[in-house]
């Protein structure tokens, strides 16, 4: 007969990297959108905060850095899973998954604030 097992997440019940790395990319890849939405959201204020100055700024080198800092932006996203699939093999992961959204909004924040910044940079810095 074997032992009752105890509640999925608990230390009597470890997590596999597998299992951790599903999870991870199951939670933090729908919400890439929402974080790119967010820049596109800041950017785009940025740009009409400093309309119509900024229509002289947008050119194929501004279109180019955009590009390059969006990829830069989802790239610093993939930290995240730097700190998620750690925790998670951790025994502390049951407590985790209920607050890892604290770490989205610590990175959505984060993201604003840098896009704002690099945005402004961009578009003259009219506000």
């Amino acid at each position: 007969m074997s032992a009752p097992r105890a509640a999925p997440g608990t230390q009597a019940d470890p997590v596999e990297l597998r299992e951790a790395l599903r999870d991870a990319i199951r939670y933090w890849e729908p919400r890439r959108v929402l974080f790119n939405l967010m820049l596109a959201i800041v950017v785009g204020t940025v740009y009409m905060a400093n309309f119509p100055h900024s229509r002289h700024e947008v050119t194929l080198d501004t279109l180019q850095a955009l590009l390059v800092l969006a990829v830069l932006a989802n790239i610093a996203y993939c930290a995240a899973y730097a700190v998620d699939v750690p925790v998670q093999l951790s025994a502390f992961r049951a407590a985790w998954l209920r607050v890892r959204w604290v770490l989205l909004a610590i990175g959505l924040l984060t993201g604003a604030i840098l896009t704002n910044f690099f945005a402004g940079g961009l578009f003259g810095w009219r506000i």
